[in-house]
């Protein structure tokens, strides 16, 4: 099956409705990850169905836990989950944050030639950044009580940290914070990806 193939159908799978359009952008996405890869060395992933399920099905699974408001990518590499979340979602503000130069010359030319006014690239160390956001992701960027601790004060009053990782974490859970409240932990069913996958959303208690 191609790519493109691959992505229409691994969506339906999700029971996510993208337009043509978006997918089409989706991919374009994937083609330039892969390109700067060469040099740039983002992404363990060479070929371009394995990134479709990997990176695209995989950072979108997380889709239906994503609300309005301005979602802050920590650690973001490659774009992953930032840059397909912003793709889909041209309403939602994304701010991808790196501590690799390289990387973030990437994802700011993304943001140039897939158009995406949404979307804003910063260098930064995340404990050097200001501002409040009400989402805060990851993928697989930490460990739980880490991540936590250095985006704490980044996060809005009543935000949420999206937390992205392979199996249930059950033993980094028990060093969070006592005042770190667990909301859910979501197993997601990723088409294409044989391997566990799971969603931990967090918040920090009154």
């Amino acid at each position: 099956m191609n790519p493109a193939a691959m992505l229409s159908e691994g969506l339906r799978g999700l029971g996510l409705e993208i337009a043509p359009e978006t997918q089409r952008q989706l991919l374009a996405y994937l083609d330039l990850l892969l390109k700067w890869n060469k040099t740039y060395n983002l992404t363990a992933l060479r070929d371009r169905a394995q990134g479709v399920t990997h990176h695209l099905l995989d950072s979108l699974a997380i889709l239906p836990w994503v609300d309005a408001t301005p979602l802050l990518d920590v650690g973001s590499g490659g774009g992953l989950p930032g840059i397909p979340l912003a793709i889909v979602r041209p309403e939602l503000s994304v701010t991808l944050v790196d501590a690799v130069q390289k990387k973030v010359s990437f994802l700011q030319q993304v943001a140039i030639e897939l158009h995406l006014p949404n979307v804003q690239a910063v260098h930064a160390r995340v404990e050097m950044l200001e501002g409040r956001y009400g989402q805060i992701s990851s993928r697989a960027f930490a460990e739980v009580a880490d991540f936590v601790g250095l985006t704490r004060g980044l996060l809005a009053p009543g935000g949420r940290w999206l937390a992205m990782k392979g199996v249930r974490p059950d033993d980094e859970l028990t060093r969070l914070p006592p005042d770190v409240q667990i909301e859910a932990i979501e197993p997601l069913a990723v088409p294409g990806l044989d391997a566990e996958r799971h969603l931990l959303i967090l918040k920090a208690g009154a």
